[in-house]
């Protein structure tokens, strides 16, 4: 009766059901359109926890809201990413809690950029603050890069800025939805975002306003589409650390900036280093020689006439999709090998100089 983005926006408005829920009914159905109109066909196969849950369907308040998002979308050039199509960024995918979708506006082609820097700080951002955003922007700049920030003042609005003065594509992501620019003060800054091929990012429908309860949220979304987070400059509390905890949860790697021990703005920083959430460092140079970021240009010939097995041969096919692949993402999709038995097959591949590990338990084909 309606389009699959019709069904896919629905399942949005699907309130007592959980993301991973709606992900398993979308394994089992395949698609959105069947989720809602052949519920008998793939509940055969659901598990209880699933069953229990009533059938979805399409009220009236549904299908007004989704009428609307839709109108809104074509109106103001907005696109909607599902976490099932390939332009849906691969890190974040590998996260549990990662979204069902989101909006964007611009250039999706940096979601699945080589090297990902997500680099974010306090609102109430000092001289020093900037001025290091600054440099570590300058000294990223030869580096094929993308930076994700949150489009918040002071450190975000530096990290953006100077991202693009340095003609480094970067993405906002929103706490609210696309509708709302938050602050207003950074409205020629998101167009700017756009324009040099960068992206707006938010889960939120476009009239959602900037509540303070969806800042902490759209924060896993900051950390799960990026190999790392650079903390600039924050206190013991705040966004920044939330987001380098839930970077650190992922598997990602994490580096904090030192600062002054008698300025309380930096003692978020050096809890992180403390702690050994985060590692120290003091240069972009130091980011790109810990990412191993710094590789020849030069492609290395692979090994030729390698023997692999069908098993092998079809996990080399899934890392070639991408630049690089995580753990988690292949064993989703291998969910007949064990966890163990995955690990054998890739460190095999390993040995035989097929593929490299990289950081945040990923790994690439050797080229």
């Amino acid at each position: 009766m309606y389009s699959e983005l019709f069904y896919r926006l629905a399942l949005q408005y699907l309130e007592d059901y959980k993301p991973s829920v709606l992900k398993e009914m979308l394994r089992l159905s395949g698609t959105a359109t069947l989720l809602f109109e052949e519920p008998a066909t793939w509940r055969k196969q659901a598990n209880k926890k699933t069953l229990n849950k009533p059938l979805p369907t399409i009220t009236d308040a549904m299908r007004r809201a989704v009428e609307e998002d839709m109108r809104l979308m074509e109106r103001h050039g907005i696109s909607y990413c599902f976490y099932t199509e390939e332009q849906y960024p691969y890190r974040l995918r590998s996260c549990s809690d990662a979204p069902l979708a989101f909006y964007y506006r611009g250039n999706p082609e940096v979601f699945q950029h080589l090297h990902v820097l997500a680099m974010v700080g306090t609102r109430e951002a000092s001289d020093y603050g900037r001025q290091c955003v600054r440099k570590i922007v300058r000294e990223l700049q030869e580096t094929s890069l993308v930076t994700v920030s949150g489009l918040a003042y002071g450190i975000d609005t530096e990290v953006h800025s100077r991202s693009l003065e340095c003609d480094i594509p970067t993405v906002a992501v929103m706490g609210c939805g696309l509708g709302t620019i938050y602050p207003s003060q950074n409205q020629q800054l998101a167009q700017r975002i756009v324009e040099q091929g960068g992206a707006l990012v938010s889960e939120y429908s476009f009239r959602t306003p900037p509540d303070r309860n969806n800042f902490p949220k759209r924060n896993r979304i900051i950390a799960g589409m990026s190999d790392a987070v650079l903390v600039v400059e924050t206190g013991y509390k705040g966004g920044s650390i939330i987001t380098a905890y839930i970077a650190h949860s992922y598997n990602r790697d994490v580096f904090a900036l030192p600062g002054s021990i008698l300025e309380t703005h930096h003692d978020g920083c050096h809890n992180l280093i403390h702690k050994n959430i985060a590692a120290l460092v003091s240069s972009g140079q130091e980011i790109v020689n810990l990412m191993n970021w710094e590789k020849s240009s030069e492609p290395k010939q692979m090994q030729l006439f390698v023997d692999l097995d069908d098993t092998e041969q079809r996990v080399v096919s899934l890392i070639r999709e991408q630049p690089q692949v995580s753990v988690d993402s292949l064993s989703e999709r291998m969910t007949e090998l064990s966890p163990s038995k995955l690990a054998g097959i890739l460190l095999g591949l390993e040995l035989k100089g097929v593929i490299e590990t990289r950081p945040g338990k990923c790994y690439a084909l050797v080229r």
